[in-house]
């Protein structure tokens, strides 16, 4: 049987046929980008202090009720406690003045009992104000976040399995309807239990859309469009979804309409049905030659050229190329030394740029006064770190690119500490560039992940640095409350992650300019720690993923 891209060859890589496809299948990958970090917003703390009941108290002991901490080296009022209320109306009650005629710290504290009072001068609403999480119920704030992240984690799992069962285009449009429908009601939930639910749902949706339409793209494209699609297109993407997020957010400050407003793209993409098609090579692997044969016929005639009166020939859905006698699982990942110690070492560093990301993004509404705008510069550097890992990909060797990336965000973490609170500009400026950098590795390791393994265990070993990856996206919204114990806590902890993540990869082998290996035993004959001679091969060419 011939190779799929040489029996389309006739086709050439940039028609009209491929032009729909590109575009449209970026394009759908919008609303991922709207969805991904809503979060951000939908889950954000108001400042808020106990409520205070229609009391008849002076001004004096109104304005005195709260307790005064100290957070961080800086005094704000408490947010979980206030001074006994009927302490305070007696003593309103006899004239006393609070600080001068009484002494506050021998004054008794009460939880908020009666509620809490939320400032609507950045929302008029979250997730947070609505069901009041905070306090003793703090810990589902971060919790929503994590539901959602553990959704892309079983998303990650069963997408590729669905694909691979029922087709590429069925999947991605169930997928996307999973994410609408549950963003939709997602605004109508009675509880935060009930959300919660909602939200693993919407991101099992999501991750599940995203990858089968990278996967539908992947395989319609050939050549050089393949590569840009992949490792630019898809991520640009999610990336201007991502940008588009905080324009809308600003205009709508209640979490509801805000997830209705980014619920409603999903419904604009059901026409597009009927412009992509399904995967050519997924139905040759079924058998269904006639069907994928119609497909490219169609694809002919949308770029004006004209095909052969067989396509494709001598084809056999059990071709002995295409199904290995020896099938190897996930145990053969830490079967032999060289093989497991690649093994951990790339999963130390998936997890180490995944919980960077995720960490980072979600730490937006914390960089600047107004979260829109910190939330609109840290989508926007991601367009550079996408267009810089193309670059690297193409030009400079693996290894070194994932080093030099690691300790450049890592380093930039480790400085924000240092930057005094009178130069809070510089601070964001450090952030933006470990975020560039982690965003950079984080879309890079895909590539090399695939390059370093053989054929027969390509695909297992991504799905299990995948699924690493996810678990520190689902750490990372946690990671960010220990910034309550101590305010650069979290920068610290991922600096030193990918400080020390930098220094394992450099017992990984090098992959740029050699071919992809076939079998364990060329994977383990690779040198981990000698520099090869950089020459670019064209069947050594990657295909990646962003960060989603």
């Amino acid at each position: 049987m011939e190779d799929y891209d040489e029996s389309t060859a006739f086709l050439g890589q940039w028609g009209r046929f491929q032009q729909v496809v590109f575009f449209l299948l970026c394009a759908s990958i919008v609303p991922n980008g709207l969805g991904a970090f809503s979060v951000v917003f939908l889950t954000d703390i108001p400042r808020h202090h106990c409520l205070i009941p229609e009391e008849n108290l002076t001004q004096d002991w109104r304005d005195a009720i709260i307790p005064i901490e100290v957070v961080n080296g800086k005094q704000e009022q408490s947010r979980c406690s206030r001074y006994r209320l009927d302490v305070v109306r007696n003593l309103s009650a006899q004239g006393f003045i609070p600080g001068r005629d009484v002494n506050l710290t021998d004054l008794e504290q009460e939880g908020c009992v009666d509620g809490w009072s939320y400032s609507k001068d950045i929302y008029q609403s979250t997730l947070v104000s609505e069901f009041d999480l905070v306090c003793s119920d703090q810990w589902k704030q971060p919790f929503t976040s994590t539901a959602c992240f553990l959704g892309y984690l079983v998303g990650s799992f069963i997408s590729g399995q669905l694909s691979d069962r029922f087709g590429r285009k069925p999947v991605f449009f169930a997928t996307m309807a999973v994410q609408t429908t549950f963003s939709f009601c997602q605004a109508f939930s009675p509880s935060w239990t009930v959300f919660t639910i909602l939200i693993f749902f919407n991101g099992l949706g999501q991750i599940s859309n995203y990858v089968s339409g990278f996967v539908l793209g992947t395989e319609i494209l050939t050549g050089d469009v393949r590569i840009i699609f992949s490792s630019m297109g898809v991520c640009l993407g999610f990336a201007i979804g991502y940008m588009i997020l905080p324009l809308i957010a600003f205009f709508l400050r209640d979490w509801k309409t805000l997830l209705l407003a980014i619920s409603l793209p999903g419904v604009l993409y059901i026409p597009l049905w009927w412009f992509i098609p399904e995967s050519p090579r997924w139905l040759l692997s079924q058998g269904r030659v006639e069907e994928a044969e119609a497909i490219v016929r169609k694809a002919a005639k949308t770029n004006r050229v004209e095909a052969p009166t067989v396509i494709f020939k001598d084809y056999s859905a059990h071709d002995d190329d295409m199904h290995p006698q020896k099938h190897l699982n996930i145990i053969s990942l830490v079967k032999t030394q060289s093989v497991r110690s690649t093994t951990v070492i790339l999963c130390l560093v998936w997890f180490s740029l995944s919980i960077g990301y995720y960490g980072l993004s979600l730490n937006t509404s914390q960089l600047h006064a107004n979260p829109y705008i910190s939330c609109f510069l840290s989508a926007a550097v991601e367009v550079p770190a996408y267009m810089s890992c193309w670059l690297a990909l193409k030009y400079f060797p693996r290894r070194l690119s994932v080093i030099f990336i690691l300790l450049l965000g890592g380093v930039s973490l480790f400085l924000i500490q240092l930057v005094p609170e009178t130069s809070s500009e510089l601070a964001v400026a450090l952030e933006m560039l470990g975020k560039l950098a982690i965003t950079n590795g984080a879309s890079l390791i895909y590539a090399y992940t695939a390059e370093l393994y053989p054929t027969v265990l390509r695909n297992t070993a991504e799905g299990v640095c995948v699924t690493v990856s996810r678990i520190g996206s689902c750490l990372a919204p946690f990671l960010l409350q220990l910034r309550e114990s101590f305010e650069y806590l979290p920068y610290i902890i991922l600096g030193t992650l990918a400080v020390f993540s930098a220094f394992a990869a450099l017992f990984l082998p090098e992959s740029f300019g050699k071919p992809l290996p076939q079998t364990i035993q060329q994977m383990q004959k690779r040198e981990s720690m000698k520099c090869p001679c950089i020459t670019r091969k064209e069947h050594s060419k990657p295909v990646v993923h962003c960060q989603t």
